[in-house]
């Protein structure tokens, strides 16, 4: 016992967490594991006799938790990456693998700091106004299709919806703005509010071509639509229509080198000159969330969605029915954790000495869970279509996310005259001919 005692006494805090903590975890997914089987049947039954409600619950989940945040953080370590690499920097490699956790810190540490109200301001208006951006951000990620079957809603005027919710966003900086209670803040909100007159209207008769070619408003129908080749895309047949819809899209993210609500040089931070803390965090996650957005709407109408851009060489299919091993899944989901830690962790510790027993068990049980998360993410590729239209749908999002932090990185920002002239004096007048010239072709050579 005094041996035991001892050892323990020469472990290090972490060390001693690990130790305890291990085998708790193993044992509690077990416990879990085991529960959840048992429970298996009534709770199918409850899920199947409610399943609006389950939708809802799903839908509303994941495009809070899985869509938004974690997704802003992703488009703030490719910009941290991308910029750095542009400027012949290495950029964030200490926080995590090669700095991929940097992102998290810049978030928890704008969600640690003070949140100050100054004085003068309207509290109500300046309380709400970050959540009224952050909101209408979210809400356009309702009718985004990311797969097949795999949307919040299917609306057949899932267009229209999509431009009215986006369009709220001004409320929100309009609001910030005039509750702050400051003059850069205000003059950042009259340009908001003049950008966002100026390119939403162009923005959407932009799609009208589109919508002309498609027969409808809805975005699953529009993506079905595109199924084939890259060839059926509608890049192709509304290239002009991309063309505008692409910049309107950047003013409408306010992106460079179209974002004037928040000129440095000029408004100090625009609409969130006064904002800090946790306010001031959920203006910069709304911004980030709507360059995934809009990124996504530009795949949705342009490039096909959730379609691939060839078909596949050859069939892949793989029919495996974990259900079908009845009782024996719940001990193969309780022993292959244990099994998996032990046989990934022994080579280290058999052909390294200065790796102690337990940490070959953490080294193990940490490859133990990339293993078998690689495994299930290559199962329900090759067995089930909405995980490759996942797939498909967020690779070529985040190839629009990597353009626009390209553009940051490269472009200068234009003066205010020049952003409203050049959507008056030319993207105006470009939408108008795109629909009048997709409206000629229609009736002449036909669909």
């Amino acid at each position: 016992m005094s041996a035991v005692a001892a050892y323990w006494h020469r472990l290090t805090i972490p060390a001693r967490i690990l130790l305890v903590g291990v085998p708790v975890v193993l044992v509690v997914g077990a416990a879990v594991t085991v529960g959840l089987a048992l429970l298996a049947e009534p709770l199918v039954d409850f899920l199947g006799a409610n399943m609006g409600l389950v939708r809802f619950v799903v839908a509303a989940l994941l495009i809070i938790v899985v869509a938004t945040v974690p997704t802003a953080f992703v488009v703030i370590y490719l910009e941290l990456k991308v910029i750095a690499r542009m400027n012949l920097r290495v950029g964030p490699d200490r926080v995590g693998p090669y700095g991929s956790l940097m992102s998290v810190v810049h978030g928890l540490k704008v969600l640690s700091k003070e949140d100050f109200t100054p004085s003068g301001v309207d509290v109500p208006v300046f309380t709400l106004a970050p959540v009224a951006v952050f909101l209408t951000t979210v809400m356009t990620l309702l009718v985004v299709p990311f797969a097949p079957g795999l949307y919040g809603q299917d609306f057949n005027i899932g267009l229209l919806y999509l431009f009215a919710v986006g369009g709220l966003n001004v409320v929100g900086l309009m609001m910030a703005g005039w509750a702050s209670y400051n003059k850069y803040a205000l003059l950042g909100t009259l340009r908001a509010a003049a950008q966002s007159i100026s390119y939403e209207i162009p923005l959407t008769l932009s799609v009208v071509g589109v919508i002309i070619l498609a027969g409808t408003m809805s975005l699953n129908s529009i993506v079905t639509q595109q199924a084939g080749s890259f060839l059926d895309w509608n890049a192709w047949r509304q290239p002009l229509g991309l063309l505008i819809f692409f910049i309107a899209a950047i003013a409408e993210a306010n992106r460079t080198p179209l974002d004037m609500t928040e000129a440095d040089q000029e408004l100090v931070a625009g609409f969130a000159t006064e904002y800090s803390g946790m306010r001031f965090g959920f203006f910069f996650f709304a911004e980030y969330v709507n360059v995934f957005v809009v990124s996504a709407l530009i795949v949705v109408l342009f490039f096909g969605g959730w379609n691939a851009p060839f078909d596949w060489p050859w069939p892949v299919t793989l029919s495996l029915d974990p259900g079908a091993l009845g009782i024996g899944l719940v001990f193969l989901i309780g022993l292959a954790p244990v099994v998996g830690t032990i046989v990934l962790g022994l080579p280290f510790w058999l052909l390294s000495s200065r790796i102690s027993a337990l940490q070959a068990l953490v080294i193990g049980f940490l490859l133990f869970n990339l293993v078998a998360v690689a495994a299930v993410l290559a199962w329900a590729f090759i067995s089930f279509d909405w995980a490759v239209g996942l797939a498909w749908m967020i690779g070529k999002t985040f190839v629009f996310v990597f353009v626009f932090v390209w553009m940051r990185g490269t472009l200068p920002r234009v003066r205010v005259d020049q952003l409203m002239g050049f959507a008056w004096k030319w993207l105006l007048p470009a939408a108008l001919l795109n629909i009048f010239a997709t409206a000629a072709a229609v009736v002449v050579i036909g669909k």
